[in-house]
């Protein structure tokens, strides 16, 4: 997942709200009376949200499955240590003040996610968080369910076919990228998400010794409604 991918990555995500994410980590900081230090981004990808939160003054450790996508986030900060590991098997030096998990990384983990908690409580300083969202259970299964997604833009296209099954929802994915001469060159990716309730990830977080101290609503304080798109989770290792 996300090998030739990442090549185009950047171009495609390119109007996600990412100092939006940061601006939230740092309301959520704050709300909790926290001042981490030394925070881990689980599945950074090409290191957007990493590079910003070493911006605002944290050190920052990136963890991601693919080379690639690292190799892309070292470009952009080569003083940011980035470790290629998957979210559900990774070992650290110690432990950190806070991890955090974007857009959506752990709806990829598939049947692992009591491996994913168990990590965070070993790595988690006492007293640090975990924050994370996902794509709601409503996003997957009303939204992307089974329909077909086409973007049409001036420097590529590409067409997103969504299956569900079960409590998967598989992505099928062909890009078109237009090259300076004019050709245009095709990538395909295939991706899987689990759909997970609220439920299911406050139970395994608390299977793990952690505690669920917030859900909210996308990038807000809210509480997630029933057509909430995205889900928001702040977890505590006390």
């Amino acid at each position: 997942m996300y090998n030739e991918f990442a090549n185009i990555y950047d171009l495609v995500m390119r109007d996600t709200p990412y100092d939006a994410w940061v601006s939230y980590y740092k309301a959520v900081f704050e709300k909790f009376h926290k001042n981490p230090k030394l925070i881990l981004d689980l599945g950074c990808g090409t290191g957007n949200i990493t590079e910003r939160m070493a911006g605002e003054g944290y050190d920052m450790i990136g963890l991601d499955s693919s080379v690639t996508m690292l190799s892309r986030a070292r470009e952009k900060n080569s003083e940011i240590l980035y470790l290629n590991m998957d979210m559900t098997d990774f070992e650290l030096y110690g432990t950190v003040d806070a991890i955090v998990s974007a857009l959506d990384c752990v709806n990829y983990i598939q049947e692992d996610i009591d491996k994913l908690f168990a990590l965070v409580y070993n790595y988690l300083n006492p007293g640090g968080l975990f924050i994370f969202d996902i794509n709601s259970a409503y996003k997957l299964r009303s939204l992307f369910g089974n329909e077909t997604l086409v973007c049409d833009e001036e420097d590529f296209y590409y067409v997103w076919e969504n299956e569900l099954e079960d409590d998967f929802c598989h992505f099928y994915i062909s890009f078109f990228m237009k090259e300076e001469d004019g050709r245009y060159v095709r990538c395909d990716e295939w991706q899987t998400q689990r759909i997970y309730t609220v439920e299911e990830l406050k139970t395994a977080a608390e299977r793990a010794g952690l505690s669920v101290v917030g859900v909210y609503d996308s990038l807000t304080f809210l509480p997630p409604e029933e057509n909430s798109e995205r889900i928001f989770f702040v977890v505590e290792k006390k």
